[in-house]
């Protein structure tokens, strides 16, 4: 055949086959997924220092430790409320006409997945702490700590972060540790890392190979009520600051055992601290909206604080769910005046 003897016709309907093969099988249907894909309502657009945040994000090899994405197996519940789906990457664009951006996804958890980080862990101090020393808020962390994001400074300006160092890691820190505009902005963008919630009328699909295990606590009148476990529910929620022993981080974040709101009757003052935050002691950095910002129901609220009343050397009476609940409903009425 003429076409196989004429090197250059042989080459040239080749190349003509790659190049309609891949417009059939490659662009063409990536174009038409692109039509048929878009962030879900209510998704937020970055800001612009949520935007150069994960610009930081990138450069600094945050993607190589940690994914951002909910798989669908029980145990990436921890993670986020729902397991991942196309429309919570819709809003992922390429860096410029000549960049694409990198795989936010990840392909590896040497550290713990992030999509859902900003409800996770909504406080500022927290952050800037873990970015200064992670092992300050994470006694096992391998995470190396970015100290080029701070500075230290004899006294602050006005508009100055100071970041709360525990005694114990200020060795050889004379001054103050202030937040850098960088370190700012990739907190900015850590904390806008939050799934957004499906359309009304839409549920969640559930989580494959479901293994959760509830405790059995029994209620003053003797009625057994089924709760969450009280333990994981800490360890997820509560424990990257007040620590696994309860002992807090002296000059960052208080101590729970032995704390006399923990152990004291003041239920109503136990439960808004939990679900608005807490600033009421200037030696100590400011306790976010946990409750309200995870999304904690009743049961999980009753189950933390029973968990913290009965650990750590802790002995105190526990609380029952209806009690919990009528604090809690109180709370979002007058949020809602």
């Amino acid at each position: 055949m003429e076409l196989f003897n004429n090197h250059k016709k042989l080459f040239t309907t080749a190349l003509a086959l790659f190049l309609i093969l891949t417009m059939v099988v490659a662009v063409f249907p990536a174009i038409n997924n692109q039509k048929n894909n878009a962030p879900l309502p209510g998704a937020k657009p970055l800001t612009a220092d949520e935007f150069a945040g994960k610009q930081i994000y990138i450069a600094n090899g945050c993607v190589a430790c940690h994914t951002q994405q909910v798989r669908n197996v029980d145990m990436d519940k921890m993670w986020g409320e729902r397991p991942g789906i196309a429309a919570d990457y819709a809003g992922i664009t390429r860096t410029d006409f000549f960049r694409n951006t990198a795989t936010l996804m990840g392909t590896e958890r040497t550290g713990p997945d992030l999509i859902n980080i900003g409800a996770r862990q909504p406080s500022n101090a927290w952050h800037l702490l873990h970015l200064f020393q992670p092992r300050a808020t994470v006694k096992q962390s391998i995470m190396p700590a970015y100290p080029w994001l701070f500075t230290v400074k004899e006294t602050l300006d006005k508009n100055d972060e100071e970041v709360v160092i525990p005694e114990a890691f200020r060795k050889g820190i004379k001054g103050k540790v202030v937040a850098n505009k960088e370190a700012l902005q990739l907190v900015a963008y850590l904390k806008s890392l939050k799934q957004t919630p499906l359309p009304a009328g839409n549920p969640a699909p559930d989580f494959l190979y479901p293994n959760a295990k509830e405790k059995t606590a029994a209620s003053a009148s003797g009625n057994a009520t089924a709760l969450p476990d009280g333990d994981v529910l800490y360890a997820n929620h509560c424990q990257s600051c007040h620590q696994q022993n309860g002992e807090g981080l002296s000059g960052a974040f208080p101590p729970l055992k032995g704390s006399k709101i923990v152990n004291g009757d003041d239920l109503d003052l136990f439960v808004t601290i939990i679900m608005t935050g807490y600033d009421a002691r200037a030696e100590y950095a400011v306790m976010p909206a946990v409750g309200k910002n995870s999304k904690l129901t009743a049961k999980d609220v009753t189950a933390i604080i029973n968990h913290e009343k009965s650990s750590w050397g802790n002995d105190a009476k526990p609380v029952e769910v209806k009690d919990v609940n009528a604090i809690i409903e109180f709370l979002n009425s007058n949020a809602e005046k």
